[in-house]
């Protein structure tokens, strides 16, 4: 259960708008056919409002990764409806999804997914190659962003297997953000780190993330860094059961398992 003595952090909510960055309706999605079909989403309703860092918890296999991916673009959703930035996927071509994404929209993964035979501000300076700038510049500021994050040079020049599980997750975080998109999706990001860590993480995520124009999505098993959220989704059998303001509120017997 939640510890008693928890205390709401200071929260920038001053930024958090009325303006929905996300908003779905009905949203469903199986996976498989026939006896082996698994329906992963459920009718999913959800709003994510510019300014906010929401955070979306429940049990394993309640369809938290799924959700987040169809909010993507990564996952096409079965019915329903989902608009992310007043855009609607269904409405785009394969290469609209994809220059959309590259463009507005920032991953952090549990994993890292670094690519290990680049360097950390070459890792950084993918998104903006792939959108188009030119290598120099890009690296460039891939840079700037990993200085960000408390990089000095020599941390710039390393590869990822020379850098911890913490370092390599603001590497992570560093590229989510460098091209400076308007929706961050954040799958498990402190799961593999110990607190000390995963709370820089979290911490390096709020003060970077929020702006009034942006959004941040976190799935999270992690009861260590729910003070962060400005408000919390549960979810549970493929569906939202509620949105809550505050990790208190969250007082259920699954609680523990979050």
């Amino acid at each position: 259960m939640m510890n008693n003595s928890y205390t709401e952090p200071h929260k920038a909510t001053s930024q958090v708008s009325k303006k929905l960055a996300v908003c779905c309706r009905g949203v469903t999605k199986t996976f498989g056919q026939g006896n082996s079909a698994v329906k992963a989403l459920r009718g999913a309703d959800l709003d994510v409002r510019s300014g906010e860092l929401l955070m979306l918890v429940g049990p394993s296999g309640c369809g938290k990764t799924t959700l987040i991916s169809v909010i993507a673009g990564v996952l096409q959703r079965d019915a329903g409806q989902c608009t992310v930035l007043r855009q609607d996927y269904d409405n785009m071509s394969e290469n609209e999804t994809t220059a959309f994404r590259g463009k507005n929209i920032g991953f952090v993964f549990q994993a890292f997914n670094l690519i290990p035979s680049l360097t950390t501000a070459e890792n950084v300076a993918t998104p903006l190659i792939i959108n188009g700038m030119k290598p120099k510049s890009a690296i460039a500021k891939g840079r700037e962003m990993l200085a960000q994050v408390g990089f000095d040079e020599r941390m710039m020049r390393s590869l990822p297997t020379d850098l911890s599980g913490g370092q390599q997750q603001r590497v992570a975080i560093a590229r989510a953000l460098v091209h400076e998109p308007h929706l961050i999706v954040c799958d498990e990001p402190t799961s593999a780190l110990d607190s000390e860590t995963g709370h820089k993480v979290m911490e390096l995520l709020s003060r970077l993330g929020r702006a009034e124009n942006r959004a941040l999505v976190v799935v999270t098993h992690d009861s260590r860094i729910y003070k962060f959220a400005d408000r919390m989704a549960e979810m549970e059998d493929g569906a939202i059961s509620r949105v809550v303001n505050s990790p208190l509120d969250l007082k259920t017997a699954s609680e523990e398992t979050f």
